[in-house]
């Protein structure tokens, strides 16, 4: 008999890149980056943010960029700050991002036996009223300290799947980015895109499926993938 750390592993899940897809966090950070930025002399655009933030490394996307443009600012100390302006927007929408349709979505996967993951960069305990509604052994908001500017890496996927007791071939991404579905699949899981205006023009080429927006119906998406809908 497996033992229960094995059957925990065989649990089917879903795990939400929260900030970019129920929160627009791609839009967000644009936005701080502009305002910070600005403050270091550069104008950002949407190519600029495209060309040389998009998918780095905060602090060494922000190098490039101040090389670029012949500027002397910290890399490190402007990547810092940014990032915390960043998580404290997202701390401050998070709660109205958990939408009815969202629920709609979790309760409709965790009706099935699926375990939910809500990775998030915003402050936990913002979130977590928002969804004591919920079983906590099922929908577990979970913080992600990934520093890739607008996705996450690959290792990020991972290391979610791991810290949850999840096993990646049992695993769906619901990912904000063109970048996340590609590191998703790296990693080992399939996913489901669901894109903003703000990132429209990235490759989701290897998506499952692609949405723009949760809802209950998005959850048969899900049960198909992991051979539920039978």
């Amino acid at each position: 008999m497996a033992d229960e750390k094995t059957q925990v592993r065989h649990v089917r899940a879903v795990v939400v890149e929260f900030d970019f897809t129920a929160l627009d966090g791609a839009s967000i950070l644009y936005k701080v980056a502009q305002e910070r930025l600005a403050g270091c002399g550069i104008e950002l655009t949407p190519k600029l943010e495209a060309m040389h933030l998009v998918n780095g490394n905060c602090q060494g996307a922000l190098r490039e960029l101040f090389d670029r443009f012949g500027k002397k600012h910290d890399p490190a100390k402007v990547a810092r700050e940014l990032m915390e302006a960043f998580k404290a927007e997202l701390t401050a929408q998070a709660v109205q991002a958990i939408t009815p349709d969202f629920k709609a979505f979790v309760a409709a996967v965790v009706d099935h036996g699926l375990k939910t993951v809500i990775a998030t960069r915003a402050d936990l305990e913002a979130i977590k009223p928002a969804l004591a509604d919920f079983d906590a052994a099922m929908v577990v908001p979970y913080s992600e300290p990934s520093q890739t500017y607008g996705n996450c890496k690959w290792d990020a996927w991972r290391r979610v799947v791991r810290a949850n007791d999840l096993h990646e071939m049992l695993t769906v991404a619901v990912t904000g980015s063109g970048y996340g579905v590609k590191s998703a699949l790296v990693a080992g899981l399939s996913a489901i895109a669901i894109i903003h205006d703000h990132v429209a023009y990235q490759d989701f080429g290897g998506a499952d499926f692609v949405a723009d927006g949760f809802s209950a119906g998005l959850a048969s998406e899900v049960l198909r993938m992991l051979h539920l809908d039978s």
